[in-house]
């Protein structure tokens, strides 16, 4: 959003320019996102505490996870704000890859923030459905599916499945690359709501895999790197290091 801005200002005075730069951008959205997650982190704490919004435990989970019971929750909706705004402030708004992970982050994250409603204000435990839960997922997933595949801008490569650094490796997977997205997509999520348990231990891992994937899409988005690497370019892919480097940011400030 603010690149429109800096664009025009670099007409003025060249230093800009710095903001056209994929990673300078990367590195203020990680910083942003920290920043709200840092300074609205304690006052949303402090606000659930008051109200005496907390964790409904299952009572047929281990006895130890009672202890967890009006523990603060739905920290899932900082980091949701902040790594939205973050990406919103510093990433291109028309690349369609930054619209497509936006709306799968926001549509997970409302599935979340319904099921979490349902638990501590309905004082329902159980929350949403499986069935609910999936139903939506589903509906969010085959969605982005669908529209990756018909933006494809080169098929032969973004409907393939890749080795890394084996350029030439592709295994083409035709219709079944929404098959495969899908269950990426909601196999991803559940695994890590798993994961993630009662303490928010998963925001961790979710860190360093968003910094990882934030790096393989800078180099698969720079011709030059993709070139040297070995690995398929795909034009505009790069973009989602602003979007990867944010969500990093808005974990650490969750920390």
């Amino acid at each position: 959003m603010l690149l429109y801005l800096t664009d025009y200002l670099s007409q003025l005075y060249s230093g800009f320019n710095l903001f056209g730069y994929l990673t300078f951008r990367a590195i203020l959205g990680a910083l942003t996102a920290l920043s709200i997650s840092l300074l609205v982190g304690p006052l949303m704490i402090r606000h659930l505490s008051i109200r005496q919004i907390g964790q409904q435990v299952r009572e047929i989970g281990p006895e130890t996870h009672l202890l967890k019971a009006g523990t603060p929750t739905m920290g899932g909706a900082l980091i949701l704000i902040a790594i939205s705004l973050s990406t919103l402030l510093w990433s291109r708004l028309d690349n369609y890859y930054v619209w497509v992970v936006l709306g799968v982050t926001l549509a997970f994250g409302t599935i979340g923030f319904v099921d979490d409603y349902r638990k501590l204000i309905l004082k329902d435990s159980q929350g949403l459905s499986v069935r609910t839960k999936l139903f939506w997922q589903s509906v969010a997933a085959i969605t982005a599916a669908l529209v990756l595949y018909y933006n494809a801008q080169d098929p032969a490569i973004e409907h393939a499945l890749l080795i890394p650094f084996f350029k030439d490796w592709l295994i083409p997977l035709g219709g079944f690359y929404l098959v495969f997205t899908y269950f990426v997509i909601v196999g991803t999520s559940n695994a890590v709501n798993l994961t993630d348990g009662l303490d928010g231990l998963a925001i961790m891992p979710c860190v360093l895999v968003a910094g990882a994937l934030g790096i393989f899409a800078y180099a698969s988005g720079d011709i030059v790197i993709a070139e040297y690497l070995g690995i398929p370019y795909i034009a505009g892919s790069g973009e989602m290091m602003v979007f990867c480097a944010s969500l990093a940011g808005a974990g650490l400030g969750f920390l």
